[in-house]
Formats: structure tokens, sequence, C-alpha cells
């Protein structure tokens, strides 16, 4: 028994102590002997006994087995029976409840490693660790343990290039694996052999979207939906993540009429999350809205079985991600906080790590900063960081750069703000995590244009202006036009009044083609303010005014009050115009 390096069950007992030589009935009697003299700790959960050796009894006992030449037998029918009991658990998955699952099968994963080492050890059976690798993916799915998943995967996949005969479902099963893990491992260190940084992590990268790229190809062959939907997911998410929302939007048209052949009515729906994030992101809100909401008021999360492992994270956290922002796009701003805070519950009450990140980086912190709440915002990034730190998820380490960053910069604390944008901009960028790159560009050349870059931060927005206009991202384009208006007018070269006055009109069309209240209400704001400026205070107000009155709600928010500081200043040279021509 010192082959189990944790606890065990009496029928993990049965079936790997025993033998030819030693029967099942000999195995309880000697297993009840074992515990009588306490040399093995016997733990009662309700109805169910755990066995475990005493660490100092299992030290002599595993000594005493490689002595006897029974090691390699004993590890083989352990690394068998786990075999078992994961592919069980794999398909257990389909049917049981997601914490109910998890409490059986979680506590096993020091067996699962035991089982591994040894099953690709030069005296192991690569073909049991291939098939175990297999089995076990829903498992590091469910409790996040992305790095050790790639590790496995990748043996396996290595164990199976040298196998005498192709084994393509496994291989399909192995890729996708690879291309989800892979893609968490963008941001890292420089490896061993002293390559760089950015060439890691774009290797990474490449190596994917390749990844997924092969699954779905092996999973068209063999005629597996489930196969081509992970795959089409994970590819709509890479081309998301990159900011290529025209070509995301394409993959979430195909998603939606695959699953619609297939029937299933849960993978419509996570269709249409799909669709709504990317016309989202393309610049339609409205057209967002419908498919987000459309979606959250069909899903139900499957009672017994989580889209987590198919699709990376909670499909309804994610989808109120997409619709929080939304919401606040369209100025319904205490709307989109009611449902970053609910979302945030929801995601700490599923106890999922990854989606609990994305409820934060994706929704939380930036609604936070959009609405000008820094306290808030501040909370939310530490919740975050909080996070990252317990699991080593980089990426969102990063992210949390990126918000500390840009709200200290908007607090005038600009070299400390400057310190962590700018590299952690950098560090998402060659880790393919662009989706929310123009909001912090946009701090960025704030920060910028007051110490004095303005010609860096002009740089800085054409670069993204270029980008937006090859790959479709619309949702944030009037902000660009209006902060590039606003760098101009500061850098003062002739002409900068009109330039600004240009971009700021620009703007205002680009936010209500979009409908996008919000953008518009801020590029009306910085137009009345240039306006009110060059004493055209009548029309500074005849612009502001009838937006701001489309407003119902956030008014205490940071856009709303300098809006309205700026039309009561703007009532002011208005009431001095009346009593002078009295």
């Amino acid at each position: 028994m010192a082959v189990f390096p944790s606890t065990f069950s009496l029928e993990a007992a049965d079936a790997v102590v025993a033998s030819p030589g030693l029967a099942p009935s000999e195995v309880v009697d000697g297993l009840s002997s074992l515990v009588t003299k306490s040399l093995v700790a016997a733990e009662v959960d309700g109805t169910i006994a755990r066995y475990r050796l005493l660490d100092t009894t299992r030290a002599y006992a595993l000594e005493k087995l490689a002595e006897s030449g029974e090691l390699e037998a004993v590890a083989r029918r352990h690394a068998e029976y786990y075999r078992a009991l994961f592919e069980s658990a794999e398909a257990e998955w389909d049917t049981r409840p997601t914490a109910e699952w998890l409490a059986d099968y979680g506590r096993q994963i020091d067996d699962l490693r035991a089982a591994l080492d040894w099953a690709f050890s030069p005296r192991g059976n690569a073909s049991v660790g291939v098939a175990l690798t297999v089995a076990a993916v829903p498992l590091w799915f469910q409790l996040s343990l992305v790095d050790e998943c790639l590790g496995w995967v990748e043996r396996a996949l290595a164990a199976l290039d040298m196998a005498p005969g192709p084994d393509e479902r496994r291989r399909m099963q192995l890729y996708a694996a690879l291309g989800w893990a892979v893609k968490r491992q963008a941001i890292g260190t420089p490896d061993r052999h002293g390559i760089g940084l950015q060439m890691y992590a774009t290797a990474r990268l490449e190596s994917s979207t390749a990844a997924w790229r092969t699954a779905l190809r092996l999973a068209e062959e063999l005629g597996d939906t489930d196969y081509q939907l992970r795959a089409l997911w994970a590819l709509w998410a890479d081309r998301t993540n990159h900011a290529e929302f025209r070509e995301a939007l394409t993959l979430a048209s195909q998603f939606r009429s695959l699953s619609a052949r297939a029937g299933n009515v849960a993978d419509q729906l996570v269709g249409d999350r799909m669709t709504g994030a990317s016309l989202h992101f393309v610049g339609n809100q409205a057209g967002a809205r419908e498919c987000i909401e459309r979606m959250l008021g069909r899903y139900t999360t499957p009672a017994n079985r989580s889209h987590v492992v198919r699709f990376q994270f909670d499909q309804r956290v994610t989808a109120r991600i997409t619709l929080a922002r939304v919401l606040w796009l369209q100025g319904l701003a205490n709307q989109a906080l009611r449902e970053v805070k609910s979302n945030i519950e929801h995601a700490v009450s599923i106890n999922h790590t990854l989606s609990l990140c994305n409820a934060l980086a994706q929704g939380a912190c930036p609604l936070a900063l959009l609405v000008g709440d820094f306290v808030m915002a501040e909370r939310y990034t530490a919740m975050l960081r909080s996070h990252t730190g317990k699991n080593t998820l980089d990426v969102w380490r990063a992210y949390a750069d990126c918000f500390d960053g840009e709200r200290l910069i908007r607090c005038d604390d600009l070299d400390t703000g400057l310190s962590l944008l700018r590299p952690a901009i950098d560090e998402l960028w060659r880790a393919g995590f662009v989706q929310y790159h123009t909001p912090f560009v946009v701090a960025l050349a704030s920060g910028l244009v007051h110490v004095g870059g303005v010609a860096d931060a002009l740089v800085t927005i054409d670069a993204v202006l270029e980008r937006c206009e090859r790959t479709g991202e619309g949702w944030a384009l009037a902000e660009l036009l209006r902060v590039r208006g606003e760098v101009l007018l500061l850098e003062g070269a002739p002409g900068a009044a009109v330039a600004a006055e240009d971009h700021y009109q620009r703007s205002l069309d680009c936010a209500r083609s979009h409908g996008a209240l919000s953008w518009e209400l801020r590029s009306a704001t910085s137009l009345a303010r240039l306006l009110s400026d060059q004493g055209r205070f009548a029309d500074a107000t005849a612009l502001l005014r009838p937006v701001y009155d489309r407003f119902t709600e956030g008014f205490d928010t940071a856009d709303l009050t300098a809006a309205r500081v700026l039309l009561d200043g703007l009532a002011e040279p208005a009431a001095m115009r009346t009593r002078g021509s009295q």
C-alpha cells in the first residue's frame, strides 16, 4: 500500500494490492490489522472510510517494496486503476453536479501525479499515461492547474508521436488541451536556453493557435461536433484576445451555425454570447445587447455539467461582463455597476478562479474606471491581484498593473502610474491579450501629454487608430478620436483648434452611429468646452444640453458631473447676456 502517496479507499486497495498471490479478502483482513496496530490511519467521512499510511511507515514500506522486486508490478496496477478511475470521472462529468464530482475526484490529485510519473518513466507504460492524461483534463481545468496540465499534455503528445499506431481521437483531445493550456503560459520568463521574453511569448501564442487549428482539423475528420465547437470557440477567443474582431465575428457565426445544426440549445446560446461580444467590440451595441440578453434569458447552466471545461469560463459570468460594458456605453451606468457587483458575487460563489479573474479584468475594474470611481477601482484591482498571487496567473497581474497605472495617472500620480502602465501594456501585447488595449492606450497618452510627451502620445494613438481600421475594432473608436483631438489642442500647433474640433465632431458621429451615449457625452463635453473657450456659449449649450438630457441615471459619475459643471458655467454667460440686453 506504500504505492499510494496519500489517502486511498478500500476499493483502490483491492484493485491495486490484490494479486494472484494475495486475495481481496486477505487485503481487507491485512488492512484491518494494520489499522488496529496504528500503522495505517483510518479517516471516516460520512459513510466512506479512507486510509493513509503514516509517513515513516510509508517510507519504510516503499523501500521494502522496491527490494522485493514487486514495485513495478504494483505501480502498474496503481496507474491502470487510476486510468480507469479518471476515465469514469471524465464520463461522469456529463452527469454529476460539479461540486459533488470535484469532492470525489479532487482528492485523487496526488495519486494522479504518481500514476503519471510512473507511466512516463522508462519502466512505465506510455499508452496508460496518454489515456490518463486525456481523462484528467477536466480535473486540471476545474482546479485551474494550467501549468501542470500543460506539462503532462506535452509529455503525452511526445509519447503518442513515438507510438506504433495512430490514435487520432486522443491526439485531437490532447491538442485541444494543449491549446488552452499553452495560451495561459504566453506571459513567462526567458527559458533556460536564454530565449528572450518576447520571442518566448510569441512562440507560445503561435503554438496555441496551431494546436487549436490541429484540433479543429482532426475533429472535422472524425466528425466530432463537440470538439469542433471547442476549437471554434478557442480560435474565436484567440482572435478576440488579439483584437481581430472582424475575424472573431466570422468564427462566432460559424459556431452558431454548427451548434444550430447539432441541435444543442445550450451551445446555440453560447454562440449568441460569442456573437454578442463580437458585435460589442466592432461597435454594434444594440445588436450586442440583443444577443446577450437573449442568451441570459434562455441559458441555464447545466445542473450536471458546466461549460467551463468545454469553453474555459462560466458562460453566464462571461455574458454579464459584455452586458455591463454595453449598458455603460448606452448611458446606463447604474445598471452597469449593479450588473458588475452581482456578477462578481456570482463568480465568487461558483469558486472558479479563471471566471472570477475574467470578471474582474474585463468587467469590474474597467467599469469602475469608466465611471470614475477610483475607490471601487482600487478595491477590485486589489481583489484581482489577490487571486493572481494565489494562482500565478501572470496575465491577470499585468491587467492589474494596467488598472493601477491608469488610476494613478488619473489621480495625478503620473510618474508611478506611467511606470506601471507602460511595461504592463507591453506585456499584454506580447501575450496577445489586447482586446482591452485601447482604453489603456488612452490613459497612457493622457499621462504622456502631462509629462511633456505630446509627440509620443500622438504616435501611440495613431498606431491604435490604424489597428482599429484594419481589424474592425469600433467600440472605443469614438474615445480614441476624442483624445487625439485633446492631444492636438494641447500641442498648440497652428490650426490646432480647427483640427481638434474636427476630431471631436468625428468622435460624436462615431459614438452616435454605434449607439454609445457615454462616449457621445465625452465628445460633446470636449467640443462644448472648446466652443466655450472661443466664446461660442450658445453653440456649446445647444450641443451639450440635448446629450446630457438623454441620460436617466448615473448623474454622480465623473462624466455626467463634468458635463453638468460645464453646463452650469455656460448658463452664467447666457444670464449675463440677458441682463445686458435688458
